[in-house]
């Protein structure tokens, strides 16, 4: 018997899925510097399925866990990778427990704010999660019937009490997870 041996197929197939994946990796690596169109990208992505949802009037369910998703990811972002409440309930223990150690103190070193979740990431899950959304909308069987309205009150009680707690740790730990861009300096006069 002629056949051609199986792994053949299987491997010209994952031949092309890797080729796939890396000229896709390549054009989401060249995005990157482009802030300003991807989030326009995002926000006219997002504009569409708003959009799709007010003239169908219908899949509320998936507008909503959307927005529960796209609030998780904001909360992420603007989160620090290391807690200060962790860190200081730490510090408190290895005081009791040590003698002397190197400098925690906010005043004493300069650290500086890193992200749970980077920007790039945000932008790719948010835009992954509205394509996946929007999808979602083109089957009648997610279409749950809902009263959208106690829907929409809960997730801005949601979002209100969310942001509250987030904004009040961001005062108590004292720190900024916006920059505006770059410090300038004055230009030192030359005589």
């Amino acid at each position: 018997m002629d056949e051609a041996p199986e792994g053949s197929t299987l491997s010209k197939f994952s031949a092309y899925q890797i080729a796939f994946e890396r000229k896709y990796q390549a054009w989401l690596d060249s995005t990157t510097p482009f802030v300003t169109q991807r989030w326009a990208a995002f926000a006219g992505l997002l504009f569409t399925f708003t959009l799709r949802i007010l003239i169908a009037q219908g899949w509320y369910v998936v507008c909503y866990a959307l927005g529960i998703y796209l609030l998780n990811l904001f909360l992420a972002f603007l989160t620090p990778k290391f807690d200060p409440a962790l860190e200081e309930e730490l510090e408190m223990e290895n005081e009791s427990e040590e003698g002397p150690s190197l400098p925690t103190k906010s005043d004493e070193e300069f650290r500086p704010f890193v992200r749970r979740l980077p920007e790039f990431k945000f932008w790719y899950s948010a835009t992954k999660a509205t394509i996946f959304s929007l999808f979602c909308t083109l089957f009648e069987a997610l279409d749950l019937p809902v009263f959208w309205p106690i829907l929409v009150m809960y997730f801005l009680l949601l979002f209100f009490l969310t942001m509250k707690r987030q904004i009040q740790h961001m005062i108590r730990y004292k720190y900024l997870p916006f920059t505006v861009g770059k410090k300038q300096y004055a230009k030192a006069s030359t005589k």
